[in-house]
């Protein structure tokens, strides 16, 4: 069984489950869990492993459109080294200010693999789901596409400075509540935008037909593409970037975007059926756990 499969089973016993967030009387809460193997590669600094922690639990409220008030961690390192774990706390705090939240603390242990826990608590009244897109919504997409591959080729090739730079990314959360009150559906870009898509089209029922040429793919993955990936995949399959991806009435999508806390890119539109890009099947890759 692969995670999705995990998670559909996790669906029909959970009702609240599904969505970036669950939602409890006006609280919103978000949780991830990660792993060095697969979220923490050589050269990541105690203190950007606890800035990412919370960042993309905070990334799941934004997704959702809340307010974030407070964060917790599980910290789990092989062995505890004070100096490591007072940079872990600076990490996980200061994201949290950055947003307006306060870290509150969270659980310690040790285990055979560094392991983390981000947990997030948000408000909101009015949460935006995976399930509203409506056929003729305009599609946008925030920032730029390709942030999770640059940071893990930076390091990779020894740059350990810009490739903790891209890990610690700033969440989109006062886009998430700008968008909240016009969105029809959103979710974030953590396991790539293809697979992004295909999970709002799977939840509302619909299509999603997306334009190459309007993409945001971030110029430097120029620099970064190999053989094994070109600079469309990088921005399309790679995931791990934490952009917001919603749909909007289409009435409303030109005065959204021009209003936006930051930029926000037009890339299609939603369709009675499939997922497509230039008119052809988009596959549903991302990244996966497991």
């Amino acid at each position: 069984m692969d995670e999705r499969a995990a998670l559909r089973v996790i669906d029909e016993l959970v009702a609240e489950a599904g969505d970036d967030a669950a939602f409890i009387d006006g609280l919103a809460i978000a949780t991830d869990m990660l792993h060095a193997e697969t979220d923490y590669p050589s050269g990541v600094t105690s203190y950007t492993v606890g800035w990412r922690t919370i960042a993309v639990s905070l990334s799941d409220l934004a997704a959702v459109g809340a307010i974030p008030m407070a964060t917790l961690a599980v910290y789990a390192p092989v062995q505890f080294e004070e100096i490591e774990l007072r940079a872990f706390v600076e990490g996980a705090s200061e994201v949290s200010a950055l947003v307006g939240a306060r870290y509150v603390g969270g659980d310690l242990d040790t285990t055979s693999e560094l392991t983390t826990v981000g947990i997030a608590l948000g408000r909101t009244t009015q949460p935006v789901t995976r399930h509203g897109a409506r056929v003729g919504d305009t599609i946008v997409v925030s920032g730029t596409l390709g942030r999770g591959a640059l940071g893990l080729k930076y390091l990779e090739g020894g740059d350990v400075e810009r490739g903790n730079k891209s890990f610690r990314f700033t969440p989109r959360v006062e886009t998430g509540v700008y968008l909240a009150t016009h969105a029809t559906s959103m979710i974030d870009s953590s396991d790539g935008l293809a697979r992004s898509l295909h999970q709002l089209a799977e939840a509302s029922g619909v299509g999603m037909a997306i334009e190459r040429q309007p993409l945001p793919i971030d110029e430097r993955l120029t620099d970064i593409a190999d053989g094994e990936w070109s600079v469309e995949e990088l921005g399309l399959y790679w995931g791990e970037d934490f952009e917001l991806v919603a749909t909007l009435p289409a009435e409303l999508a030109g005065a959204v975007i021009d209003g936006a806390p930051t930029d926000l890119t037009e890339i299609g539109e939603v369709v009675p059926e499939g997922v497509s890009i230039d008119g052809e099947a988009l596959p549903d890759r991302g990244y996966t756990h497991g």
